[in-house]
């Protein structure tokens, strides 16, 4: 997983707690604990795909464009860390006589791939008014794989 959906979700849920008011990127950074152009720049990705509206000058910054409770952790993590389960390396040489260094790659790039929809499938169940729920009541996360499973079986 990369650090990317996380600031995303950090922000999202920072700007829904500020009602209408605006957050600029030092703010946010702050609140993230990381340098403001780190933030800034998975900022820029949330803008351009319809997540923030932003004020330029001196008093602007960020706006949610969307309901918090429209907005999935699904959509984010497509959005900025999808296909970060697999490897950027696997083992394995597709034109080896060996049968396991010539499947190896093609077989696990499948079960990395059904690894990335259940886990999709997972947040999308998620909102970000659902994490800052969470956060208010100190909760962790409710949903269980049992119960994801159970779901999907009905």
């Amino acid at each position: 997983m990369n650090s990317e959906f996380t600031i995303a979700v950090h922000c999202l849920v920072f700007l829904s707690m500020k009602d209408e008011c605006m957050a600029n990127s030092e703010d946010l950074s702050r609140s993230v604990g990381t340098h403001p152009a780190r933030v800034r720049k998975v900022l820029s990705v949330l803008r351009k795909h319809g997540y923030l509206t932003t004020k330029e000058g001196a008093h602007g910054g960020y706006l949610l464009s969307r309901p918090s409770e429209e907005i999935k952790l699904g959509e984010l993590y497509r959005l900025v860390a999808g296909g970060s389960l697999g490897p950027s390396w696997c083992s394995g040489e597709s034109g080896s006589t060996c049968v396991v260094s010539s499947n190896m790659q093609g077989v696990m790039g499948s079960i990395y791939d059904g690894g990335e929809e259940a886990l999709s499938a997972y947040f999308d169940r998620i909102s970000i008014e659902d994490v800052k729920h969470r956060i208010g009541n100190g909760e962790e996360c409710s949903l269980s794989m049992e119960s994801l499973s159970m779901k999907d079986r009905s």
